[in-house]
């Protein structure tokens, strides 16, 4: 048997199922990888995304190449011919791949008649395989992520007495995080990398492509090898973990990254693994005495939220994924492209940020990007590729769920609770963005009023039947009765203005 393997550009790790399939006979294996010019058509990408991930792809091929692995890396069109002549050319006879975590292309694979057996091995870069989340799910009446989230500490022992019982006595100590910025917060330095020559080859690639693209490239500054990533988690674990549950939710003008730990694309294309990460963190927890509050919240994100979303991603069936439940059909206005075509300084600020880094934190995206497109009734499907394009850590089977489940309730509470909706009075408690704005947070029916305000409102009304099945919803409701009719004239004339371009503009 002549056998390949194949390294996908999200499997860039020495524990890939595959490639350490191949241990015994790492002489005689072939291993390619592939970049693929249509494939990173079908979506108007960052470029820092592809720079990001073409010039990890390089690194990892020369670094196996050290290891004495034979390396064919492959520059061309499309994934098919390239692979089928290689197949041809080398005599192989089975291919081996790691599964890939995207649906879409598991399925364009299989669809595939290449010119060998074709063999898959689990993906390990989760904790969770779908098959046990399935075994999990399909007993309960409702999938809660709290109680995933304790299903998985109790699993693998994390932050757990001899008993088995939380250390501190709570599972989630949510209550003690998320408090507003102070003024005067200094977030500490954030540790980046200035790019080597792999890089600046790649970086030159993309600069030159005449397919379309998004963003700037010339601050360019992420890590692409394993060693780097884990000084950017040794480095959040140092200077950002004691504060990180505090202002986990914070937004401060021109601080991109504040406590945040930057590790998403790793732990998303293999450079970092999931459980290497939680233990690294419980491990200062006990050796620091770090704040459990910021101990237990990161862990969460990861163990919890990023195992859920994953596991929910491979049970659903296909049609959840052109969900649409409150039947929103409007188009994703322009600025979402170009940042200066908003005069709201938080659309603006987190817009500018996406094109300049690639990046922004969870509640940027949740309670300012994807609140807009919830309340302002954009297309779950047309933000939800919005999101996959621009976000260095985006990929199918995090956005699908996150955006079109919780951002925008399109599952009609599947995923999340309740709506994900909120005014101006959320993002003036959480960030300073407000100050500097020319809409008036305080104000719903002015032509001064923030369209956070107004939007919230009609978005409220509009759908006010659906959300009464809601049960965390009703109290809100009930201030719908306190609106007067002139209010409500002035409101829907003000969101009209908004969806015709003639304010936010």
């Amino acid at each position: 048997m002549s056998i390949g393997i194949w390294i996908l550009g999200n499997q860039l790790s020495h524990e890939n199922t595959a490639l350490n399939s191949i241990l015994t006979e790492k002489l005689s294996a072939k291993i390619i990888f592939i970049e693929s010019l249509n494939f990173v058509q079908q979506r108007c990408y960052h470029q820092q995304k592809l720079i990001f991930i073409w010039s990890a792809m390089r690194h990892f091929a020369q670094q196996l190449q050290a290891e004495n692995y034979n390396i064919d890396y492959k520059i061309g069109l499309d994934f098919l011919s390239i692979l089928t002549a290689w197949i041809q050319e080398n005599n192989i006879t089975q291919l081996r791949l790691m599964l890939p975590c995207d649906r879409p292309f598991l399925k364009l694979i299989k669809a595939w008649n290449l010119p060998c057996q074709i063999k898959f091995y689990p993906n390990n870069n989760f904790l969770w395989q779908p098959e046990e989340f399935q075994q999990w799910a399909k007993s309960r009446k409702r999938l809660i992520l709290e109680d995933f989230y304790r299903e998985s500490r109790k699993k693998w022992h994390i932050l757990l007495t001899e008993n088995n019982q939380p250390i501190g006595g709570k599972w989630n100590l949510d209550k003690e995080n998320r408090q507003p910025p102070k003024k005067n917060l200094s977030p500490p330095k954030t540790l980046f990398f200035p790019p080597d020559n792999i890089t600046l080859e790649v970086k030159e690639k993309v600069e030159k492509l005449t397919i379309n693209t998004y963003g700037k490239s010339d601050n360019f500054s992420w890590a692409v090898t394993r060693k780097d990533a884990l000084k950017v988690l040794n480095n959040f674990i140092n200077n950002c973990l004691e504060n990180f549950g505090k202002y986990q939710d914070a937004m401060i003008t021109n601080q991109e990254f504040m406590w945040h730990s930057l590790i998403s694309p790793y732990l998303n294309i293999g450079l970092l693994q999931p459980l290497e990460v939680i233990k690294a963190v419980e491990k200062t927890y006990f050796d620091d005495n770090l704040p459990l509050n910021s101990v237990e919240g990161f862990i969460r994100q990861i163990l919890g939220w990023r195992e859920y979303m994953y596991g929910i991603y491979h049970y659903v069936e296909e049609d959840y994924f052109q969900g649409n439940y409150f039947n929103h059909q409007q188009p994703l206005p322009d600025f979402f492209w170009d940042s200066s075509k908003t005069k709201m300084n938080c659309l603006n600020q987190v817009l500018k940020q996406t094109e300049n880094t690639g990046y922004a934190h969870h509640i940027q995206r949740l309670m300012i990007l994807s609140n807009y497109g919830l309340i302002a009734g954009i297309s779950p499907q047309a933000l939800e590729d919005w999101f996959h394009s621009v976000y260095i850590d985006a990929y199918d089977w995090v956005m699908q769920t996150n955006v079109l489940g919780m951002g925008q309730f399109a599952d009609g509470g599947i995923l999340a609770s309740k709506p994900y909706a909120s005014s101006a009075n959320y993002i003036h408690k959480m960030s300073d963005y407000c100050t500097n704005c020319q809409y008036n947070y305080k104000e719903k029916s002015t032509e001064n009023a923030c369209p956070f305000n107004y939007l919230y409102w009609d978005f409220l009304h509009r759908h006010e039947d659906k959300l009464k099945s809601q049960g965390r919803m009703n109290l809100v409701l009930k201030h719908l009765e306190k609106i007067s009719p002139e209010t409500w004239e002035k409101i829907k004339y003000l969101k009209q203005l908004n969806l015709n371009h003639k304010i936010n503009t």
